[in-house]
């Protein structure tokens, strides 16, 4: 016996068996489609695409976009945020996105269905071969020219420019709200012009802000009813240094944190490749002779969890982040709350101020350090470099051009690059206060 089905104009037959287990296919053509079932509709698909994403290769500037790559099989579509990219026909795909710490690969297939990975970014910062300017040296064409002249001889190829020195005054004209209402603002040089003159020489511009050493805005906040924004002695008067009556600004508060921050994050927008806080410590002196408001935990914690709010802020504006530190915080960090592996771990790169004027006879086994220019450096870095290991920060060091006890000319600033290179780094920061520095003591590179 056979039974037959029709469907439109096409013809299928069925058959079934006398005494055989029940079973019907149907098997029909709708529209000149073939449509298959059995006593169940068939599952939706649910399987999400296979998704493989490289490593990306690091960049060399938090400006610099991040390029993500990898495989998507099956996918439709492959997204980090709102950047979207259709993969290749075997799922290959290439992406190029602002940098971000982190970034979320998200591959969608034709039913909807998601795929999701996390890239972990890098930066591999260039070399840094860097002199200091002040604002008022890089307003004075002479001093300029001098520092313009390294540039071009290969001898330099960053420059160190004060943003906030250590009287607190800010060199440009910011738009900071704190640093117009405390009176801060001198606009002693033009930002944008001096980025453009030295970008245009292939410069790289590292602004320094001096931190927590502040007597203009620690001034004004104590003046104005803000006392809490101000280093007090026990009896909650203003703490007092060799440094001045009302020098240090509270490393505690949120306010005072917030103003270095913003400072740093407008040079970032500004175009300054990178950041250095210096002064980022508590007074020195004893700490029972100090008393910080709202300060939870000592003084080593705040200057770390100072560090660590301002990385991303930071790097989300453009610039690398650094910190200069004193040459005896790696063997005694209780001293000006200076903790160097916890610093470390916020910053791209720690720059001890290893002047061998500053130490003491002795130290590292160097008899006398400020004749010994060459020790001290290489015995005080390798140990900058024990105490930055695992941290992510790479260590570069401020070295000495001036004269405090011993003449220093070519010969000793030439030691002291030598001991750096020879400890396997090839950057370093020139200290003098006047801007003026011994040419022939820098090898060109």
């Amino acid at each position: 016996m056979g039974l037959r089905i029709q469907s439109g104009d096409r013809r299928r037959w069925a058959t079934i068996a006398s005494g055989a287990v029940l079973a019907v296919v149907i098997v029909a053509l709708v529209a000149g489609f073939a449509l298959s079932r059995s006593a169940s509709e068939p599952s939706a698909d649910t399987v999400p695409p296979v998704l493989q994403v490289a490593p990306p290769d690091p960049v060399r500037s938090y400006r610099a976009p991040i390029v993500v790559r990898g495989k998507a099989v099956d996918a439709v579509r492959v997204a980090v945020g709102t950047d979207t990219v259709t993969p290749a026909a075997d799922g290959s795909f290439e992406l190029s996105v602002p940098w971000a710490p982190a970034v979320e690969v998200v591959a969608v297939d034709a039913a909807g269905n998601r795929s999701s990975a996390v890239a972990v970014t890098g930066v591999t910062l260039p070399r840094m071969r860097a002199v200091h300017v002040t604002a008022h040296a890089w307003s004075h064409e002479g001093l300029r020219e001098d520092v313009l002249d390294l540039a071009r001889e290969g001898r330099i190829d960053t420059v160190q420019l004060d943003i906030k020195d250590e009287d607190g005054v800010v060199g440009y004209d910011s738009q900071v709200p704190l640093a117009r209402e405390s009176g801060a603002v001198a606009g002693i040089y033009d930002a944008p012009s001096a980025l453009r003159q030295l970008h245009e020489l292939g410069l790289q511009v590292v602004g320094r802000i001096v931190a927590f050493r502040d007597p203009t805005v620690a001034a004004w906040a104590w003046h104005n009813g803000r006392p809490d924004w101000v280093v007090q002695n026990p009896s909650g008067q203003p703490y007092s240094s060799h440094y001045g009556p009302i020098a240090f600004t509270n490393v505690a508060h949120p306010d005072i944190r917030r103003y270095n921050i913003d400072l740093a994050v407008e040079a970032g927008k500004l175009g300054f490749d990178g950041v250095m806080y210096d002064y980022v410590r508590r007074p020195d002196g004893s700490l029972t002779s100090m008393h910080f408001a709202g300060l939870t935990g000592t003084p080593a914690d705040a200057v770390a969890g100072f560090l660590a709010e301002s990385r991303y802020p930071v790097h989300a504006a453009g610039a690398h982040l650094s910190a200069a530190v004193y040459g005896i915080a790696s063997t005694r960090p209780d001293e000006i709350a200076q903790d160097i592996p916890r610093m470390a771990r916020s910053v791209d790169f720690v720059a001890p101020m290893l002047y061998p004027s500053h130490w003491n006879s002795g130290e590292y086994g160097v008899a006398n350090p400020n004749a010994q220019p060459y020790d001290i450096i290489f015995r005080s870095l390798r140990d900058f470099q024990t105490s930055t290991a695992g941290t992510g920060a790479t260590v570069i060091p401020w070295l000495q051009d001036f004269s405090l006890g011993v003449t220093y000319g070519d010969a000793e600033l030439r030691a002291q690059i030598d001991a750096t290179n020879a400890t396997g780094i090839d950057s370093f920061f020139l200290w003098n206060a006047a801007t003026r520095y011994h040419t022939n003591g820098i090898p060109p590179a």
